[in-house]
């Protein structure tokens, strides 16, 4: 092989890992400079304050069983963060197929699930801000980690397993819909009603009882109480981290998953 065919052909081999990373920093450079990493920030700061000021007295008297209502709220804060990155997801993954770059990268040599995921790289960086922003917030109010490191660890971890399943999810529904806007307004109400219909802000018991058990069950709260779970309580109402307790919430995750990860593969391999 001679020396320029030799050079044709490693220029030709494309490196994923590369790839990868310019269409990672595409994402992540641009919402440093323009200040639109800061909705990561606002977005937790500003639910926080929303529902802890005006609920704190009321759920005070009426009772959580926790040693503080921001202990009993912090969980909610966080899956909040999380749904906001998600939105925000969506709405890329949305605006790619709108301005036909996923068209685009389907006819270069990249591979089919390089642009998905530095999608997901550069949710992952919105999400870790967002996640720290939700726990400043809940430590101004009065949250506390009272467990042991393992137990704070495994509270970050699952924080993190839940926004990239929440991103995933609404990765998918972008790239689907191809509508930013239509998207955008489709993803408030979810998080916002299953949200409020939650033990998130309250007990299961301050709900009529007709509707408790869709209330106790459904993914929202089952994530509220594994993370109430790790952070830990004074009082000891908050469980304890068993199987028994965390499997409902991680089967909730990989049942979500289960769903959108094949979903996510077979849409970039059809880019083309």
């Amino acid at each position: 092989m001679t020396a320029g065919a030799w050079l044709t052909d490693i220029r030709a081999t494309p490196v994923r890992a590369q790839q990868w990373w310019v269409l990672t920093t595409r994402l992540v450079t641009p919402a440093i400079k323009s200040g639109e990493v800061l909705s990561s920030i606002v977005a937790p700061a500003a639910f926080t304050a929303s529902f802890y000021i005006p609920l704190k007295t009321v759920m005070t008297v009426i009772g959580t069983g926790f040693s503080s209502y921001a202990q009993f709220m912090m969980p909610i804060v966080i899956l909040q963060a999380c749904a906001f990155t998600a939105i925000g997801a969506a709405f890329r993954s949305a605006t790619d197929v709108v301005a036909g770059i996923d068209r685009r990268f389907g006819s270069m040599p990249i591979g089919p699930l390089v642009p998905v995921a530095a999608r997901m790289s550069g949710n992952m960086f919105r999400l870790c801000i967002a996640i720290a922003t939700g726990l400043v917030c809940g430590h101004i109010i009065g949250f506390r980690f009272v467990l042991d490191a393992w137990h704070t660890l495994g509270f970050f971890a699952f924080s993190l397993l839940i926004g990239i399943v929440f991103t995933l999810g609404a990765d998918v529904i972008g790239t689907v819909t191809k509508s930013p806007e239509a998207t955008t307004q489709a993803l408030v109400l979810p998080p916002l009603i299953l949200g409020m219909l939650s033990t998130g802000l309250a007990p299961a018991e301050q709900f009529p009882s007709w509707i408790q058990p869709f209330v106790r069950n459904q993914p929202v709260s089952q994530f509220v109480i594994a993370l109430r779970a790790l952070a830990g309580d004074t009082k000891g109402n908050a469980g304890e981290v068993t199987w028994a307790l965390m499997g409902p919430p991680l089967l909730w995750a990989g049942a979500i998953v289960v769903v959108c990860l094949p979903a996510a593969i077979r849409l970039s391999s059809r880019r083309a």
